[in-house]
């Protein structure tokens, strides 16, 4: 089996998803249609206490399938039907409506991707050492600064502002600053 590249709506990936594997036990396809993923990543918010985990699509709009192709390198008969029948779906990707197979170099990234995405909870800190920033909540609101470090794992930017004439390290959630 190869992989290949489905074209979905947007937001639509989860459903086409399993839509399609639905399908595919319904109608004894399971000899054709493989694995089909759709590779999210995890990440973890902190607000206040409160943690909360979101999960964001590392490919939007695509859903990718593990398939036997035709003797003619097409997708077989039986399986596209089944597939354009559902709706939200485009076409593969590929040249002159003949889909083209994945690199196995891609299938491996995205696999790797996937599995790893899978296992913990990423915090997404968008802020760099040495970025100019603005402390929007807090005591020391609409104070002005620049980053000094980041502690992923916890959430925690240490940021150098002026109090007094005085450069001091305040250690801030990442949440409560905004880049100037």
């Amino acid at each position: 089996m190869q992989w290949y590249v489905l074209r979905v709506a947007s937001n639509q990936e989860e459903r086409v998803k399993e839509l399609i594997q639905q399908k595919v036990r319904t109608e004894n396809l399971e000899s054709i249609i493989g694995r089909i993923e759709v590779p999210v990543e995890k990440i973890k918010r902190i607000r206040g206490n409160k943690q909360t985990i979101h999960k964001r699509k590392l490919y939007p709009g695509y859903v990718f399938m593990e398939m036997e192709p035709g003797e003619n390198g097409r997708v077989q008969d039986n399986a596209w039907f089944m597939i354009k029948d559902i709706s939200g779906t485009g076409d593969f990707i590929g040249t002159e409506g003949t889909p083209t197979p994945m690199r196995d170099t891609d299938v491996a990234k995205m696999l790797l991707e996937a599995e790893k995405l899978e296992e913990a909870p990423s915090i997404k800190v968008e802020f760099k050492k040495g970025d100019q920033i603005k402390i929007r909540e807090g005591a020391f609101q609409n104070f002005e600064g620049a980053v000094d470090s980041i502690d992923p794992e916890r959430g925690i930017v240490t940021v150098i502002v002026t109090v007094f004439g005085r450069s001091t390290p305040l250690d801030i959630e990442y949440w409560q600053i905004e880049k100037i």
